[in-house]
């Protein structure tokens, strides 16, 4: 698959995502926010916590779930990028979480959305 088509993928996962999660009563406060230490594919709020989701999308399995891309290192990264996301809007939520949002989209029909809260 060339850059082209996997960023048009990421890009379509990263929409269908958001409107996931505003459907499960989240607000989506930020996306793609980056920072010298990466990027955070969506911020949201669900009450008083803060969320921060890594999106996982693919068109098919063959190289694994989307789920299984998130590693121990990859974990602890994104708990890095959400204390710097707090830090730099100066938030100070009562509770952080870290969900990852699985998006699957087949070759025809509907994508396949899971959400999978508190991963890391």
């Amino acid at each position: 698959m060339s850059y082209a088509r996997n960023q048009a993928v990421a890009a379509y996962g990263e929409r269908i995502a958001a409107d996931h999660l505003r459907s499960a009563g989240m607000d989506v406060v930020d996306r793609n926010w980056r920072c010298r230490q990466g990027e955070i594919d969506i911020v949201a709020r669900d009450g008083t916590t803060v969320v921060v989701c890594e999106v996982k999308t693919r068109s098919t399995d063959r190289y694994g779930g989307p789920v299984e891309a998130v590693t121990a290192r990859k974990a602890e990264r994104l708990r890095r990028l959400a204390h710097a996301w707090l830090e730099a809007h100066d938030e100070q939520p009562e509770g952080l979480r870290i969900d990852v949002v699985s998006v699957v989209v087949p070759s025809r029909g509907r994508a396949k959305v899971t959400a999978i809260r508190g991963v890391a």
